[in-house]
């Protein structure tokens, strides 16, 4: 330690609360474990990340190359979004899910559906209201529930009832103090669809306890028979639910962070007012290229499922050849397995990686609910899956 001035430098820095009350990053240890494995030689088959190994599609890339070189779009963006992005978004969810949108108000813009999720309590919850978030889930929905100050609670999402909450479960003095409500189907990491018999309910308790609903669809659009829902297609939704779709997976374009919120036009106004004081907004020449994508969506996605149908149905056919029982997702580009020795998901996934070099992803670590199970994703070639399947035969 040493003084400047009045100033005493040293140990004096500590991180906020909010972040050191943090549950602890319970991938470190394979994460480490798998990169030691990498620095050694090891031929590692990665089934653990959630990114697609897919180029974006050439049109698309095409696009940005041409709307990048209009210098009107190298000035700060619309925090909205740009007029005729969001027109798009609206006229492709007319065709996709048959819900007319009003560009101008149940439309929003977003830098990547994960930066929306995690503005949106800032804009809906007050300290001291409950907000009800799934387990397992995507880590997101309860970190920023907590920074806003939320009260979270979990619902457990469990295979006997097809990973959707139980919502008569829930307390009611809970519903009571319920601002939000946080969804995600099809679902990461279980792979379940939503039925409209539970939307129904959810929208109807969002009326009679005035909580939103927020809906994450990032993986709507990665589907294998029939389309999922929207929530907005629901009679009611429109009222109390804000649906967040992502170019992400299903144009293969993780990097470019763009997304969009739809929905209750007051609450896609309190996340846009929550943006305006944090961020400048989208690249406009994203903007346009994913216009460019959303109008060549029946042409662009379709073989991207594809190549994620034949994929699962080697990993799924693999696993069920060693014995292991496993449901075919319907969606998603995930399977989600049950550990086949009942042994906790880190202590499989590490012998996993300790013994074949593949990596997979614990299911606890998307929550207490997703012990005993594992997530594999489907976001390596064919010939490794079944390079994988025969490590594991030796096992």
């Amino acid at each position: 330690m040493h003084r400047t001035g009045d100033l005493v430098m040293g140990n004096w820095f500590q991180k906020a609360r909010r972040l050191q009350q943090l549950p602890p990053y319970l991938f470190a240890e394979i994460d480490r474990k798998k990169n030691e494995a990498i620095r050694a030689g090891k031929d590692v088959i990665n089934l653990g990340v959630g990114d697609p190994d897919r180029p974006t599609p050439e049109p698309i890339v095409r696009a940005v190359q041409k709307h990048v070189e209009n210098p009107a779009f190298h000035r700060y963006a619309l925090d909205q979004g740009a007029p005729e992005f969001r027109a798009a978004v609206a006229e492709w969810f007319a065709r996709r899910y048959g819900v007319q949108l009003d560009p101008e108000r149940e439309v929003l813009a977003l830098i990547g559906s994960k930066e929306g999720i995690a503005h949106l309590p800032l804009g809906v919850v007050n300290p001291g209201d409950v907000v009800l978030v799934p387990d397992p889930a995507y880590p997101v929905y309860a970190t920023f529930s907590g920074f806003a100050g939320g009260e979270v609670h979990r619902l457990p999402l469990l295979e006997e009832n097809g990973f959707l909450p139980d919502l008569d479960a829930v307390h009611e003095r809970l519903w009571e103090r319920c601002k939000l409500v946080y969804l995600n189907y099809p679902n990461n990491p279980t792979t379940a669809v939503a039925t409209e018999e539970f939307y129904r309910r959810i929208v109807e308790l969002a009326h009679r306890y005035e909580f939103v609903i927020a809906q994450d669809a990032a993986y709507a659009e990665v589907f294998y028979d029939r389309p999922p829902l929207s929530i907005l297609q629901i009679e009611g939704a429109r009222d109390v639910a804000i649906e967040f779709h992502s170019f992400s997976k299903t144009f293969n374009m993780t990097g470019w962070r763009l997304a969009f919120a739809v929905g209750a036009a007051d609450v896609v106004a309190a996340l846009a007012q929550v943006k305006a004081n944090c961020d400048s907004g989208v690249f406009t020449a994203i903007q346009f290229a994913g216009i460019d994508a959303l109008r060549q969506y029946d042409e662009l996605v379709p073989p991207i499922r594809s190549v994620y149908r034949e994929r699962r149905d080697a990993l799924v056919a693999g696993l069920r050849a060693l014995g292991w029982q496993v449901e075919a997702p319907e969606a998603t580009f995930y399977v989600w397995v049950r550990t086949p020795d009942r042994s906790s998901s880190t202590e499989f996934a590490t012998r996993l990686l300790e013994q074949a070099s593949i990596v997979v992803t614990p299911g606890v670590g998307f929550g207490r609910h997703g012990e005993g199970y594992i997530r594999m994703a489907l976001t390596v070639p064919t010939e490794r899956i079944k390079e994988a399947i025969d490590r594991l035969r030796r096992l």
